[in-house]
């Protein structure tokens, strides 16, 4: 099977699955309570316009744990779909190159994750919308610095994704991978804060939040984003990470 088919193979896969409906959790859950609590973006103390802060309140839970707590749980899921009913060993049977397969699934996650961030910007205008109508406000922000810190986000969310895709790779059992994945998210505030941040990718989304929430509201000082040494730290991560995946995956099936 070549890479394309193996693809489309694995959209097939998840299909069967309640993916989906998972993706729409954290959208109710962080958009609900800021359009019930609205008029808290209007008593805050850092300096942010209300429709700033409504955006950054939502993507900030977004980004700091709900995205990377839901990327542990997908990466979970779709390694399972291959070790129930040992599908896997049945899948390496065929002529397929493990490698590719584990890069399929990848790729898969990926789409997983653009998938849920978009409906995280689908939720935001309508969102913003009735709570502005219920402050008696303009809550939307323009079309463009809402697009390009998703898409900021989610650039940023690849190197983690990778990391966490080794995880469940390497771990079979899955209450330990998801437990591995979870904790990781713990230390990112304090990682954060550090001048070794582009050190951690899991804090990588959570950064580029906090660094639109400095730049919009009065304070003199806020974090950097250098492309340098970022950058190569990032790319050297995710290459590394996935590089070892394909190497491991399916490993103790083909004993």
């Amino acid at each position: 099977m070549n890479f394309f088919s193996l693809l489309k193979t694995e959209l097939l896969k998840i299909r069967r699955t309640h993916i989906f409906w998972l993706m729409l959790v954290p959208c109710f859950l962080l958009w609900l309570p800021a359009v019930l609590n609205v008029d808290q973006n209007f008593q805050n103390a850092s300096g942010l316009s209300p429709e700033n802060n409504f955006f950054i309140q939502g993507f900030m839970g977004f980004a700091w744990i709900l995205f990377p707590a839901l990327l542990v749980v997908f990466t979970v899921m779709l390694n399972q779909l291959e070790r129930t009913n040992r599908g896997l060993q049945k899948m390496l049977s065929l002529p397929v190159n493990p490698g590719l397969l584990c890069l399929a699934k990848f790729l898969i996650l990926l789409l997983l994750a653009a998938v849920l961030l978009l409906l995280m910007l689908s939720f935001y205008y309508p969102a913003a919308a009735l709570a502005g109508q219920r402050a008696g406000a303009d809550l939307l922000l323009a079309g463009d610095l809402v697009l390009k810190e998703a898409l900021l986000i989610y650039l940023c969310s690849v190197p983690m994704a990778a990391f966490y895709w080794l995880i469940a790779v390497c771990v079979r059992v899955p209450v330990f991978s998801m437990g591995i994945g979870l904790a990781s998210v713990v230390p990112s505030v304090l990682i954060m804060n550090t001048k070794a941040w582009f050190l951690y990718p899991m804090c990588y989304p959570f950064y580029t939040i906090m660094k639109l929430m400095g730049s919009l509201s009065d304070e003199k000082e806020f974090l950097s984003l250098d492309l340098i040494p970022w950058l190569p730290a990032a790319a050297g991560f995710t290459v590394i990470c996935i590089l070892l995946s394909c190497l491991l995956f399916g490993k103790s099936e083909r004993r």
